[in-house]
C-alpha cells in the first residue's frame, strides 16, 4: 500500500516514517510523485486545513493511492488556544522565514509573567485521509497535553518542542527520545488512529 503524504517538511515525514515503522506501506511525498501545489490554508481549524492540503494533492494524485494530510500546532490558552497567535497558526507565526529558536524565544517571552497554573496548552493534530477510488474523506484529531516550559531545553524533536514541558516525564518535549514521543504526541496517536481506519478499509 502506497501512501502520498502531503508535506514538504522532512522532520516531519520522519517522524511519521518513525511512527509507521513495521507496517506493510510505502510512505511518499507529494514532491516524490512529481506533485507540488501549495494550498493556502484557510480555514477555521486544524480539520479543515488537513483537508485543504489533502485535496489538493489527491486532485493532481493518480487516484490509485491514500493521500495524508496532516495540521497541528501548538495551542496555548494564554495566548488564545486553537485560534490565538499560534495554534492554527502556528506554522506562520512571527513568519515562515523566522527561526523557531527565535518564535520559542519570543513565546517564553510572551509568558514569562503568567504562573504554572495558567501555562496549560497542547500539541493538536488533525490527519486527513483521502481514499482512492470513491474520494472518500476521513479526519481525526489528537492531542498532546502539556504546559509552557519556563525556559528551552532539549535537542531532541523539532519545532516547538524545546518549550513543551510534559508533566508525565518531568522534562520538555525535545529532551525525551523519539520513540517515546511517538508513544505520546498528537501526531503519533493521530497516526495510529487513522491507520487503523485504513487497515478496516483495506
Amino acid at each position: 500500500m502506497k501512501i502520498i503524504f502531503a508535506t514538504g517538511n522532512r522532520n516531519k515525514l520522519r517522524e511519521i516514517k518513525g511512527i509507521m515503522a513495521g507496517e506493510d506501506v510505502e510512505i511518499v511525498t507529494a514532491s516524490d510523485e512529481g506533485i507540488d501545489v501549495d494550498p493556502d490554508e484557510t480555514g477555521d481549524s486544524f480539520e479543515e486545513n488537513a483537508l485543504i492540503k489533502a485535496r489538493a494533492v489527491y486532485a493532481l494524485s493518480d487516484k490509485t493511492s491514500i493521500v495524508l494530510a496532516d495540521d497541528s500546532g501548538l495551542c496555548i490558552d494564554a495566548l488564545g488556544g486553537e485560534k490565538g497567535e499560534l495554534g492554527i497558526h502556528s506554522a506562520r507565526f512571527m513568519g515562515h522565514d523566522t527561526s523557531y529558536d527565535i518564535k520559542n524565544r519570543e513565546i517564553l517571552r510572551r509568558m514569562a509573567d503568567v504562573p504554572d497554573e495558567k501555562r496549560t496548552a497542547r500539541f493538536a493534530c488533525a490527519i486527513a485521509a483521502i481514499f482512492p477510488g470513491d474520494g472518500r474523506e476521513v479526519v481525526v484529531r489528537e492531542t498532546m497535553e502539556g504546559y509552557v516550559a519556563h525556559e528551552m531545553a532539549g535537542g531532541n524533536g523539532f519545532g516547538y518542542d524545546p518549550v513543551f514541558y510534559l508533566p508525565e516525564f518531568g522534562m520538555n518535549s525535545a529532551e525525551i527520545s523519539a520513540e517515546s514521543k511517538n508513544l505520546i504526541s498528537h501526531r503519533g496517536k493521530a497516526m495510529r488512529h487513522i491507520s487503523a481506519i485504513i487497515k478496516e478499509t483495506m
